[in-house]
């Protein structure tokens, strides 16, 4: 596993870009597809939102000034794709964000990459219960453990403005 710092330097050289590309790819492919995933519940969906989420890192590495971690900055526009695939496909199909969270429960059942319980399936229901922003934070600290801090960098909200949105009433 290639160093953060080094793999960013490369990312930014025009001549190392492609390889340790590459690289950055095989470090995050999986855990962005779990993430991602989690948002828009259907495998090749998801495969979609990860190569326009690549697409995004390549074409914007150069943007990228260390403010926070890499894998926070990717995190961010992974969940921005994410957000932006599903309010266009309700929208091309002249539905709520909502409904088609719905459709995508429904689809999950049938799913065969789906692997999950039956419990699974109903706390993936009872998630989809819940505004986007709770759902995406539930995820984000439920399952990738994410520290307030780095929620707060990916959603760009202050840590109070989470522990709030993340305490359920």
């Amino acid at each position: 596993m290639v160093e953060e710092h080094t793999l960013v330097s490369a990312l930014q050289s025009e001549d190392q870009k492609e390889a340790a590309f590459r690289e950055l790819v095989s470090q995050y492919k999986e855990r962005l597809y779990w993430h991602i995933r989690k948002i828009v519940l259907d495998h090749d969906d998801t495969d979609d939102v990860l190569q326009n989420t690549f697409v995004k890192v390549f074409r914007n590495i150069d943007s990228f000034k260390g403010d926070s971690k890499l894998y926070t900055w990717m995190y961010r526009i992974a969940t921005n794709e994410a957000i932006t695939f599903i309010n266009k496909r309700a929208k091309r199909a002249q539905i709520t964000s909502e409904e088609a969270k719905e459709n995508a429960i429904k689809k999950l059942e049938s799913d065969v990459y789906f692997e999950g319980s039956a419990i699974q399936l109903k706390l993936q229901q009872a998630i989809n219960t819940l505004p986007e922003r709770q759902q995406l934070i539930f995820n984000m600290k439920y399952f990738d453990d994410i520290t307030y801090e780095e929620l707060s960098e990916v959603l760009d909200t202050s840590v109070g403005g989470l522990k709030s949105s993340y305490t359920l009433p």
